[in-house]
């Protein structure tokens, strides 16, 4: 376990780094010794920064969750991180890198969930999350990393708040129980051309499962889903980087479109 006062530095760092649109050495090459739980509590520093200068929990996030985004990022198991009203942007809307301070953004297509009650782990199982009140949307989420070239291991993408920029949702909502998730398929276009596909199913099999693994991790922390927050339940295809000029749109098949443009 790492010294407080060290936690609470390196939660600084990260903030500092946002702020300054800059990036930093990995945490893990600097200091050997910090294992998830350590990461976490960095974490938990960098958002009460943010916290502190009017930011707002709305939800959070899953990341890491298929083996194509595990592979690319070399991250062996799945991560979670908090949204806050900063983080949306509106569905087709120019994001401005510089207003953002996105360093080095990746897009990302993926399912949505947001919730019409409370969820609270531990004890949640799949089929509970697809039996509970909710609505799915289309996400294009812009993750985007304090850390030098990208150059992550868990621990770094953990502390990092998992990577969080930026997300937009579509404006279909869709009633889960309608649709099979797992066979949702997702398309993804980069300035027109094709950039990536995927299913549901990329997501730990059935993104109701990835939500569930969240809703328990969270649960074990006493941190529960709160009626109205937005889950983000994990990439379907590879990151597609992006930058000023670039236009990302995606459909995932049933439940809807979401599109970004990025200007300096």
């Amino acid at each position: 376990m790492l010294d407080p006062q060290l936690i609470e530095a390196l939660g600084d760092e990260l903030f500092a780094a946002l702020r300054e649109r800059r990036t930093l050495a990995p945490l893990t090459s600097r200091h050997p010794a910090i294992d998830l739980d350590d990461a976490y509590r960095i974490s938990l520093r960098f958002l009460a920064r943010r916290e502190a200068v009017g930011e707002q929990v709305i939800g959070k996030k899953i990341g890491v969750t298929s083996k194509a985004v595990q592979d690319m990022l070399n991250v062996p198991q799945p991560d979670f991180g908090f949204l806050t009203q900063a983080m949306q942007v509106g569905d087709g809307s120019a994001v401005s890198l510089a207003e953002h301070r996105l360093i080095q953004p990746r897009a990302e297509g993926e399912i949505a969930f947001i919730l019409a009650e409370d969820l609270n782990g531990p004890g949640v199982t799949a089929s509970d999350v697809a039996a509970a009140p909710a609505s799915v949307a289309c996400c294009s989420e812009i993750v985007d990393s304090r850390i030098d070239d990208w150059k992550i291991r868990i621990q770094d993408t953990v502390a990092d708040n998992a990577s969080c920029g930026v997300f937009a949702l579509g404006e279909t909502r869709i009633d889960p129980q309608q649709l099979d998730l797992a066979a949702c398929e997702l398309q993804m276009f980069k300035n027109g051309q094709p950039a990536g596909r995927g299913l549901g199913a990329a997501v730990q099999g059935h993104p109701c499962e990835a939500v569930a693994w969240l809703a328990n991790t969270l649960g074990r922390l006493g941190i529960p889903f709160r009626k109205g927050e937005v889950i983000l339940s994990g990439a379907l295809a590879p990151l597609v980087p992006v930058g000023a000029g670039d236009r990302i749109h995606m459909t995932i098949s049933g439940i809807g479109a979401a599109s970004l443009r990025f200007v300096d």
